[in-house]
């Protein structure tokens, strides 16, 4: 070999050395370079996916500028086969050393999906079917999914914000909602008032759902856990207009008739005494806690007070209720008076 060309198969092998190590160290500097985000990313990891595939899909999106170095460190690290699949949200500013962590870690994407105070079992399912987060399946018969078949399904849920990761199905959320409610439910009973005038939590369940569906403040729920609770021990029944509404079903218009509180059924507490058969709502773990622990009260009315603010006026006696509500309708008849001039 002459001397030039030994001298020229020198520099080449230099000027390859060079490249491979200025690739090397723009490979390793892009792993703390912050991704191509403008706003945070979903991403989602298939289950089963290579670490080279997940690399791939973040290249194909311009997420990614050095997917191979990327795969390379994954590798040498012992890492690339530890990814969790999931959704995963990507912030900007994230560097691809970062997001391997976040997704050997697998810090999946939580979503949150709220029951509401009073909500009946059929707005749950509704809601549940509604949220593109959540698979949506078969929920017929749906206490025999969770173990308590012949249960049925109303008030057996607490309301509560639940977290979860995309792709979940409603049975298991509602797994969730009902283990939430028998906790609260078993713990309201073991701690209940040894006068309560009830003998299961089946009873307690029942009585809290409708206080919640007659409860507009706080403050007052062991007061109305109280009057309705003193109404069961003295024999009287509850004539609770909710109970009401919950037989109407379809039915109801928005307003309670003279012949809808007449109608006998089940759930018409102005017709029968006692409890209705089951709950009539979804009661919070407050309302069921301030209904196994209610305030003592003699009262046995109550009616919308004249401040407007939700709260009531309780009476012991029919002629003070009488009064209560003879002040309430003068207070709407001004007020509407007031509001035509």
């Amino acid at each position: 070999m002459s001397r030039l060309l030994r001298i020229t198969v020198s520099l080449l092998l230099a000027l390859l050395i060079a490249a491979a190590a200025a690739m090397l160290m723009a490979g390793i500097r892009s792993l703390d370079a912050p991704l191509r985000l403008a706003a945070p990313v979903r991403f989602k990891v298939p289950p089963g996916a290579s670490f080279a595939h997940v690399a791939g899909e973040l290249a194909a999106q311009g997420i990614v500028a050095q997917p191979r170095a990327w795969i390379l460190y994954a590798r040498w690290k012992g890492l690339a086969p530890a990814v969790k699949a999931g959704e995963y949200e990507i912030q900007p500013g994230t560097t691809p050393r970062e997001l391997l962590t976040k997704m050997v870690n697998g810090q999946v994407l939580l979503h949150s999906f709220t029951i509401v105070d009073g909500w009946r079992v059929q707005d749950l399912l509704e809601a549940l079917r509604r949220n593109p987060d959540i698979v949506s399946t078969q929920t017929a018969d749906i206490m025999a999914k969770l173990g308590s078949a012949g249960t049925d399904a109303e008030g057996q849920f607490l309301p509560e914000t639940y977290r979860f990761i995309g792709g979940t199905t409603d049975v298991e959320l509602l797994r969730q909602a009902h283990a939430a409610l028998a906790h609260e439910l078993d713990a309201a009973w073991t701690d209940r008032d040894p006068d309560l005038p009830l003998h299961s939590p089946a009873e307690l369940l029942i009585m809290a759902s409708i206080v919640e569906k007659e409860s507009g403040l706080p403050q007052e729920l062991g007061k109305i856990a109280g009057l309705y609770l003193h109404r069961l021990s003295i024999g009287m029944r509850l004539q609770a207009d909710p109970t009401v509404i919950y037989g109407l079903g379809q039915n109801y218009d928005g307003d309670i008739h003279t012949v809808d509180l007449r109608t006998d059924g089940p759930y018409n507490t102005y017709t029968r005494a006692g409890l209705p058969p089951t709950p009539i709502a979804l009661p919070s773990a407050a309302v069921i806690r301030a209904t196994a622990r209610p305030e003592k009260t003699d009262a046995i009315y109550f009616v919308a007070s004249t401040k407007g603010d939700g709260s009531h006026v309780f009476s012991a006696t029919l002629e003070q209720h009488n009064a209560a509500v003879a002040a309430y309708v003068a207070h709407q008849r001004k007020a509407a008076q007031g509001s035509a001039r």
